[in-house]
């Protein structure tokens, strides 16, 4: 039997994917628990004019992530921390203050998304970079200063 995957099926495929399974499978489990949809003509048009809408909302969600990344990239945040000998900051920068600061710059991400890409040690220039997209991880400037 043909059916539609109306959800992502681990062992079959991907949301889309037209693909051959035995009937009682179909029957018993992939129609009754909407992870399937039978592969008629009804069916094939909806499924064509979903990918439709789905490329559409796809690219504006990709056009609005450059922008962001375009902005996220021209910010360098400080962040200034308690420091001992040798110039060693007390404590670490954590993802959670990086999402502050970029906030207070009018850019708003999750600090989930947000990766250091370096150990922050010691007073300095360090990266890190926020992935707004699976093609869009725009990198920014994090300063680290000692506190007056």
């Amino acid at each position: 039997m043909k059916v539609i995957l109306t959800n992502e099926v681990a062992s079959l495929g991907s949301i889309g994917d037209v693909v051959n399974v035995r009937n009682g499978y179909a029957r018993n489990f992939l129609l009754p628990r909407g992870l399937a949809a039978l592969a008629n003509e009804e069916n094939q048009s909806a499924l064509n004019h979903h990918k439709r809408v789905l490329e559409k909302r796809r690219e504006k969600i990709l056009v609005a992530a450059k922008e962001l990344a375009a902005q996220i990239e021209k910010t360098s945040v400080t962040v200034s921390k308690q420091v001992g000998e040798d110039e060693k900051i007390f404590g670490s920068v954590t993802a959670g203050e990086l999402e502050e600061l970029l906030l207070a710059e009018g850019l708003k991400v999750s600090k989930k998304d947000i990766t250091i890409l370096d150990d922050i040690k010691k007073v300095g220039v360090y990266a890190a970079q926020v992935k707004l997209h699976a093609e869009v991880t725009p990198k920014f400037k994090v300063w680290v200063v000692a506190a007056q």
